[in-house]
């Protein structure tokens, strides 16, 4: 069977949302609307909360008593992405006062980088990429 062939034959897979353990659901969906701008999503459900940004889905599970990823060192990153202006978004995210970590950076491997923290200290880092300028 060739490789095409064989993927085929494969279940397809859809579209996919980060999962995250919070402490308190309320806080970090709030900060997700509010400070990086995303929407919200089952705002009724009991232990869940839904925010969407783009394409980018991120399920917040209410989890009061887990180890905050701050507590959990390089376990705490979770998403990298690609983004069309990091700039832009970095002046956002100051006048929203986010939990910056790292203001936009040049890379080596050719990426423009800013890394954010949400109040349980999950660090996400968007990039963009010097070729798509």
């Amino acid at each position: 069977m060739t490789q095409d062939a064989h993927a085929d034959a494969r279940a397809k897979i859809g579209s996919w949302a980060h999962v995250l353990a919070v402490r308190d659901i309320d806080v970090s969906a709030k900060y997700f609307c509010q400070v990086l701008g995303f929407a919200l999503d089952w705002a009724d459900a009991t232990d869940w909360r839904l925010v969407r940004r783009g394409g980018v889905r991120i399920m917040l599970g209410k989890c009061p008593t887990a180890v905050a990823a701050s507590d959990t060192g390089p376990h705490s990153w979770f998403a990298y992405l690609e983004v069309d202006d990091v700039d832009k978004l970095h002046a956002e995210f100051v006048a929203n006062e986010a939990l910056i970590l790292q203001p936009p950076t040049d890379r080596d491997y050719g990426m423009r980088e800013l890394t954010i923290a949400t109040p349980d200290g999950h660090r996400i880092v968007f990039g963009e990429d010097f070729a798509k300028r």
